[in-house]
């Protein structure tokens, strides 16, 4: 039996090329971006596939270091020749197919809309890649699809930079309470692909831990400042700000995902033997950095919060001061 695998490298890559390379009798071949085909020890030569795991799709950081998108990669190793017989397909999606909407259910099921906000494309282009895998599919009779919608995933020795954008953002909120949260560590991630894989389980499946996290614990886990709850007319520049001048982690594309929940349910996976082996608390304590101000005391931290806040309230009121000023010289001038 021999496996094409994308997107090899990295946390989640070399964890399911170690777990693969466990069974004995599969022969896996790494699919190169340059589209040569590489066994595992390094040999080239012609390959006849007949599964595919496809992990370059979810890879965010990959997709721009290369200057590419998620539909025009999925659609050449598609189209590659070793990929001809393959009859089944690991596809890595994304939870964030599903969207970030104040009305979502929680949790959300596979049976759930996929609402990908355009805003931010690389959602919106997953959810169009699960189309695509969807229809070659159902071209040929006898193949089958894996489709894994995991949530944030962190580890020690891997973080995307969206993922360390929303885990720093989660918990920051200047107005309400944060949504809760969840997070799953790339070795539970790498067990679903490899599950996905060699089981060759048709449909599609959320990947999270049991349950979820409050914001506040989250704000706790990250040693967030104390929150200074702010008018809500100040609440819109206070934010503008802070991502201007880099003092937020969000920018606007991803914001829906720190403000509304969109936690997802892993009961269908587990029906067919998944079990999540670390808990959304321990995946976001190793797969975050620990922030400066988590080793200032109490006393300092509620200094610093107080500090940054009037700075945002002096800075907003200047910026209403400039408005008017310039409305008091247009009329002036007419």
């Amino acid at each position: 039996m021999t496996t094409l695998v994308t997107g090899a490298t990295g946390a989640l890559g070399s964890r399911v090329m170690q777990l693969l390379s466990r069974q004995a009798g599969l022969d896996v071949v790494v699919l190169e971006s340059d589209r040569r085909l590489h066994r595992a020890h390094g040999s080239e030569r012609h390959i006849d596939a007949d599964r595919l795991v496809h992990l370059t799709a979810g890879d965010h950081d990959t997709l721009a270091l290369r200057g590419a998108n998620a539909l025009r990669v999925t659609e050449q190793v598609l189209a590659d020749p070793a990929a001809a017989r393959v009859t089944h397909l690991v596809l890595l999606s994304s939870a964030m197919v599903y969207g970030a909407w104040p009305n979502n259910p929680v949790p959300l099921t596979e049976e759930a809309p996929l609402r990908a906000d355009v805003s931010f494309g690389f959602a919106h282009q997953l959810a169009q890649v699960e189309q695509m895998v969807d229809a070659w599919r159902l071209s040929v009779p006898g193949r089958s699809v894996t489709i894994l919608r995991p949530v944030l995933t962190l580890a020690a020795d891997g973080t995307s930079s969206v993922v360390r954008a929303l885990a720093a953002g989660i918990g920051a909120r200047l107005d309400e309470d944060d949504p809760p949260a969840q997070f799953l560590h790339f070795d539970d991630l790498a067990s679903a692909v490899a599950l996905g894989h060699d089981d060759r389980l048709d449909g599609v499946f959320n990947v999270a831990p049991d349950g979820w996290v409050a914001g506040e614990t989250v704000r706790a886990l990250a040693g967030t400042p104390p929150r200074i709850r702010l008018p809500a007319w100040l609440i819109e520049p206070a934010v503008d700000l802070r991502w201007r001048f880099q003092r937020g982690p969000i920018p606007p594309g991803l914001w829906p995902f720190a403000q509304h929940p969109w936690l997802v349910a892993n009961d269908r996976l587990k029906a067919v033997g998944w079990r999540p082996t670390v808990t959304n608390e321990q995946a976001y304590v190793e797969g975050t950095e620990a922030r400066w101000w988590t080793m200032l005391t109490p006393q300092r931290k509620q200094e610093l919060a107080l500090g940054g806040m009037v700075g945002a309230v002096v800075a907003a009121a200047a910026g209403g001061l400039k408005a008017a000023q310039r409305a008091r010289r247009r009329r002036m001038s007419v």
